[in-house]
């Protein structure tokens, strides 16, 4: 599978927000400049894309403790839960299946879990304090999701286009999708499974949407 400029810095992205940080305190955290990581920094003076060094990036994987393959696993976008490292199996979140989440009384307003239907399963450190896990049913999301995999879905990482995220509509739908393009207006969301049909929303239509950081295989 070939990489992109975005899916390198996406993967960074997503290794700032797993430690609670911001692009700029993730460069801070490794040693690195501040501004090693802003998006001014992505584009070259000629336009084109620019690629994080692989210096800069041996020195943030030093510096949150993550490994190689964990890395080049959030590059495409959803990685295998480690068994071993940055502390195991440290931390314990909400599990629900993916059928059961467009019932009422799992979330608030906001998304958040609440309630008392939930399960638990013990996942790496994630340091956002909202994350939870979704079991996946069915066929619908093959062959990226499978029937039994778990999905660890984080509210509080930032979403951009080419993600994978769960998103919840104002009808109490709960899918797991891609996210192809967002305007302003409308949301636009590819199937995983290119046998099934893509969506298109409203804004208005949609309750919210949180992006997948972690899947088990």
């Amino acid at each position: 599978m070939s990489m992109t400029h975005d899916d390198i810095w996406r993967a960074l992205d997503a290794l700032a927000a797993e430690n609670g940080l911001s692009a700029s305190g993730l460069a801070r955290k490794a040693g690195l400049d501040a501004t090693a990581f802003n998006p001014s920094k992505r584009i070259g003076s000629d336009g084109r894309a620019r690629w994080p060094s692989t210096e800069s990036v041996a020195k943030v994987l030093a510096a949150t403790g993550a490994g190689f393959a964990e890395f080049a696993a959030l590059v495409t976008g959803a990685a295998a839960l480690p068994r071993s490292g940055r502390g195991g199996l440290a931390r314990r979140i909400p599990l629900i299946g993916l059928a059961q989440a467009g019932g009422e009384g799992y979330f608030d307003d906001g998304g958040y879990p609440v309630g008392g239907g939930w399960d638990e399963i013990a996942v790496p450190e994630i340091a956002d304090p909202n994350a939870y896990a979704l079991e996946i049913s069915g066929e619908s999301m093959e062959p990226v999701f499978r029937d039994g995999d778990v999905v660890i879905v984080s509210p509080g990482a930032p979403v951009r286009r080419g993600d994978r995220v769960v998103v919840r509509t104002q009808q109490g739908e709960v899918m797991a999708k891609e996210l192809k393009r967002q305007s302003a207006r409308r949301i636009e969301l590819r199937s995983l499974n290119p046998a099934h049909p893509d969506y298109s929303f409203d804004l208005p239509e949609i309750a919210w949407m949180h992006r997948i950081v972690w899947a088990t295989q």
